[in-house]
């Protein structure tokens, strides 16, 4: 099982890294059979906040992943503009594969094509260049349709984990995942409510 996660230049930690943390979280449930990897199109990238990192896997591997969860970060728009990059994502296909997009990642995913016909979840620094792209965007934190999910805002970015956990490993799976990482004293009420946000597709 290999769930990718795309990362650029400019990227944003929190959005990368609680993913990459919670959906770890796998491994001590499942023997070590799940791969979460920095998806990037070159070795290592920068952070907005000028944190380095190597790459785990590329592009094109990530293009094979069981899963993509399409990252956000500074530079978004440059990367849309960016022609090389979008042909080889082109192959990312939400027939085969889930698909999360977090915040500006959404415009990733709607210049894919990704998003045509539904509404998508962004946050509020990006939400005019997700309509612009001619994507109904919804005042909330998450929504699904189908194999395509989104999420608007960094602290979001636990729903993106918790869906794709349960798409992928089950209910009960995500509740374990989650309960390492929600506040303690308020674990029932953060995974209760996490739950609920993945629960049905379309708005909350």
């Amino acid at each position: 099982m290999h769930i990718a996660i795309l990362t650029f230049d400019g990227f944003n930690e929190l959005d990368s890294f609680i993913a990459l943390g919670i959906l770890n979280r796998l491994n001590q449930q499942n023997s070590n059979t799940v791969r979460v990897s920095i998806a990037s199109p070159t070795p290592t990238v920068r952070s907005m906040n000028g944190i380095v990192v190597t790459a785990t896997a590329t592009l094109e591997e990530a293009c094979a992943a069981d899963a993509v969860v399409i990252g956000s970060g500074a530079k978004t728009r440059e990367v849309v503009e960016d022609n090389l990059i979008l042909s080889v994502l082109r192959k990312i296909d939400p027939a085969r594969q889930l698909i999360a997009a977090q915040c500006s990642g959404a415009l990733l995913a709607a210049k894919l094509g990704l998003l045509d016909g539904v509404p998508a979840c962004t946050d509020d620094v990006s939400k005019p260049w997700v309509i612009a792209a001619g994507v109904e965007v919804v005042n909330q934190p998450f929504i699904y349709h189908g194999n395509v999910a989104t999420a608007g805002g960094c602290l979001a970015s636990h729903y993106l984990a918790t869906w794709l956990i349960r798409r992928l490993f089950g209910t009960q799976a995500a509740k374990k995942a989650l309960s390492y990482v929600v506040p303690v004293g308020e674990q029932e009420e953060y995974i209760k409510r996490a739950l609920n946000h993945t629960e049905q597709e379309g708005v909350i």
